[in-house]
This record gives C-alpha cells, sequence and structure tokens, in this order.
C-alpha cells in the first residue's frame, strides 16, 4: 500500500476525475488508514511503498505490479501522468528481493490482472494492451483469459471483475463484450452478479482473502449477496479516494509468495 500523502484530482485520466471539484487530501489519508487498519485487524501484513511528491495516484497501488508465486511483473502505464510510478514499484520489489521482469508492452498491474486460482483474467479495452497478455503468460506461468472491457467508467478489470476465493468471482456483465461475458459464464457458472448501482460506486473494486471480503461501504447490496455465498463483508469507506477513481483494490497489490 501507498499512504496518499500527495493525493490530488489534477488531471482527469478516467470518467470519475473531475479537476474542477476539491479533494480533501486529510479526509483521503483517513479513510487510508482506516482501510490498512482493516487488513491489520483480519492478520494480514501490510507493507508501505513511500509516496512520491507529483505522482498524486501512486496510492492506488494495485496497478504497479502483478506477483504470483514469488514472481513479479512490473507495470508499464498507459498515461505518462502515471509513467514514473513503475520505476518505484520496481525499486521496491528488487529492493524487497523479488525476481522482477520490466515489461516491453502497457500493463496496469493488477488494475487489469486478476489472479483468480490458476488463472489470470486479464482486461483489455482501456489500458492494458492486449499483447502484454501472453507477455504475463510466460512471466508468471499462468493461463491467462483475455476480457475486452466496454464501459469507461469500468477502465481497469478490478472495478467490474472482484475475486472471492479461488473459484469464485463477482462481477458486471454489462461492463464486458458478449464474447467475454461467455468465457467468464462458462468458467464460473455460479459468480455473483452484482447489482448495478452498487458497481457504479465501485462496489467491485474489492478485496477478499478468500472469507473476509473488503468492499465499499457504498455497495450494501453487493455486501448481502457476498454474505448469501458464506463470505464475511467488511465495508470501508473510501468515498474521497473515489474521486480518483479507486477503491480497496486499488489501494492494494496482494504479494502472493
Amino acid at each position: 500500500m501507498c499512504r496518499p500523502d500527495h493525493f490530488a484530482v489534477t488531471y482527469a485520466i478516467n470518467p470519475w476525475m473531475r479537476p474542477d471539484l476539491p479533494v480533501d487530501t486529510a479526509r483521503a489519508v483517513r479513510q487510508w488508514e482506516d482501510l490498512r487498519r482493516t487488513y491489520l485487524d483480519l492478520g494480514h501484513v501490510v507493507d508501505l511503498l513511500d509516496p512520491v511528491p507529483g505522482l498524486p495516484d501512486m496510492v492506488f497501488a494495485a496497478n504497479g505490479a502483478t506477483v504470483v508465486g514469488g514472481r513479479v511483473l512490473g507495470a508499464r502505464f498507459r498515461h505518462p501522468e502515471r509513467a514514473a510510478e513503475a520505476a518505484a514499484h520496481t525499486a521496491w520489489f528488487r529492493a524487497a528481493g523479488f525476481p522482477t521482469t520490466e515489461p516491453e508492452f502497457v500493463n496496469e498491474g493488477e488494475g487489469d490482472l486478476l489472479v483468480v486460482g490458476d488463472v489470470v483474467l486479464a482486461g483489455t479495452g482501456f489500458r492494458t494492451d492486449p499483447r502484454a497478455h501472453a507477455e504475463v503468460a510466460r512471466v508468471l506461468g499462468r493461463e491467462v483469459l483475455t476480457l475486452d472491457l466496454v464501459d469507461p467508467r469500468y477502465y481497469h478489470l478490478d472495478t467490474a471483475v472482484a475475486a472471492l476465493d479461488d473459484a469464485t468471482i463477482a462481477w458486471l456483465p454489462s461492463a464486458f463484450t458478449p464474447a467475454a461475458q461467455a468465457v467468464l459464464r462458462a468458467r464460473f457458472p455460479d459468480a455473483v452478479v452484482a447489482d448495478v448501482a452498487d458497481a457504479a460506486v465501485l462496489g467491485l473494486n474489492a478485496v477478499s482473502d478468500g472469507r473476509h471480503v473488503v468492499l465499499p461501504a457504498q455497495a450494501p447490496r453487493l455486501a448481502a449477496a457476498i454474505a448469501d455465498r458464506g463470505f464475511v463483508p467488511v465495508p470501508v469507506d473510501l468515498s474521497e479516494l473515489l474521486l480518483g477513481g479507486g477503491g480497496p483494490k486499488c489501494c492494494t497489490l496482494e504479494v502472493r509468495p
């Protein structure tokens, strides 16, 4: 995770970002601290990446890399405003002793690459280059399923799909092409289908440890649907960070040993 000391909305690279609206950075920090404490209270370890002045989106740490089996595929950002974040993430992983590969093609880390069991769901359409998907398969040694996104509000895969455990997802079908919908329905026939209103507050931008699902407090129907499947919803309020187009998952990069 990366503390949002420099969080601001000074440019617009997704439909959620409105530079004309005020951002309360202190409130964003408090909400982020609540998210961090939530993970610690659930028994998880939280490592921190130092924030860099001039990079207001570094709080969205999920975009910085993808880690599977202790191997790291670094990120390459689509927009120049975020490009310098990639080097900070790569430096952190190398300093921590992880074998790290710098990508050839644009991929925005776990924003578009979601690990579900032995498969990586790989989004494209707005940010990640589809050519990166073969690179993911080669570097991380996992099957990759390409999924095309069509709604700019759900510009990253992690805004339209939540991995709940190794075999279960929650998702918003209308965020995908018909072909991608068919792929997900075939692979996950018992998936939780999100309420449209809950998805519209990035309710699917959730983090699960296989039992507890940390998700935006503004998505109560999705929380109820997840609870019906035996998971424990843990609501958090990240409404200030939503002004940058992110939620709990965007703020969280999972380091898989």
